[in-house]
């Protein structure tokens, strides 16, 4: 899919082996510390939503996985917080083990660069739109709309963009890079991490395969941009698109998958992911080394 270019960073999968504090174990403490810390975050979460809205409420709202997802305000804002919780997590962690700076999770670069998130977020957000507008043409409506409070919407504009995040520096920046330093061999880091990423998404079988692919295109721009930011920008697109189609009742969202939404889904993040690649190597907006430490 993709045709690794030679610069002068270097390369994202094995980048932890280049700092003068690794050891192989050392990455194991940091994974440990951060999803302990993640697990606390979450806890004191459902602490605050349990006293907001009722522990059974609370509990009725986001035991129904996927289906129930977009079906209250408690489900929206717990689904997604619990999972952003990750970024303090994984900071903090990189404080306490101390072995490489938690900028180096974001890129070879030099750290987090916002203008390339926003530059890839605009290619798959033409993408998407255009592929939504032709399905419900053909198609129409496919479900209701969603129970959310309009505020819930304005705010998903932020929280399901910082999930994406979340969830790139977990998968595609520690998990990733922590296989990479390992075996050295970063196609492999980028496959075992996309296996990982699917196999903690309660899909059926057609479902997981989806998220395997969705998993391979994220690690593979991770990979060849040196950074996270245009996996995490398409990343984002996906799920604020798959988020507002559901609440306005243009589409469905569930846990079982079919094949005709698992091709569609596949072939929407294949193009944007080609088009984020080429566009963006034509452009030089992966060449420049990044002023965040």
């Amino acid at each position: 899919m993709f045709e690794k270019d030679t610069n002068k960073f270097p390369d994202y999968v094995t980048f932890g082996r280049t700092f003068e504090k690794y050891r192989w174990y050392r990455p194991i403490l940091t994974i440990i510390v951060s999803f302990v810390l993640l697990f606390v975050f979450q806890f004191i979460l459902m602490a605050i939503f349990s006293t907001i809205y009722g522990p059974m409420n609370f509990l009725n709202a986001v035991m129904g996985g996927y289906d129930t997802l977009n079906s209250s305000d408690a489900s929206v804002y717990f689904s997604y917080l619990s999972i952003a919780a990750f970024l303090p997590a994984l900071y903090i962690a990189s404080r306490l083990v101390h072995d490489r700076p938690f900028s180096s999770y974001s890129s070879s670069r030099g750290g987090w660069d916002w203008k390339i998130y926003f530059k890839c977020l605009i290619i798959p957000l033409i993408v998407y739109a255009v592929y939504t507008v032709v399905d419900l043409a053909i198609h129409g409506p496919k479900g209701h709309a969603g129970q959310v409070s309009q505020i819930v919407l304005v705010v998903s504009v932020i929280l399901i963009p910082l999930q994406c995040i979340a969830e790139e520096y977990m998968f595609r920046g520690l998990l990733m890079q922590t296989f990479g330093s390992w075996i050295k061999i970063p196609i492999l880091a980028v496959i075992v991490q996309a296996l990982i990423f699917a196999m903690l998404h309660p899909y059926n079988i057609i479902g997981v395969i989806t998220i395997l692919i969705s998993g391979l295109v994220f690690g593979l721009l991770a990979w060849q941009t040196n950074g996270l930011e245009a996996g995490a920008a398409l990343h984002s697109v996906n799920n604020l698109m798959g988020f507002y189609v559901v609440v306005l009742g243009l589409g469905t969202l569930s846990s079982a998958v079919s094949v005709f939404d698992s091709l569609a889904d596949i072939l929407v993040a294949v193009i944007s992911a080609l088009l984020i690649y080429y566009i963006g190597s034509k452009k030089g907006w992966f060449d420049q080394k990044t002023s965040e430490s």
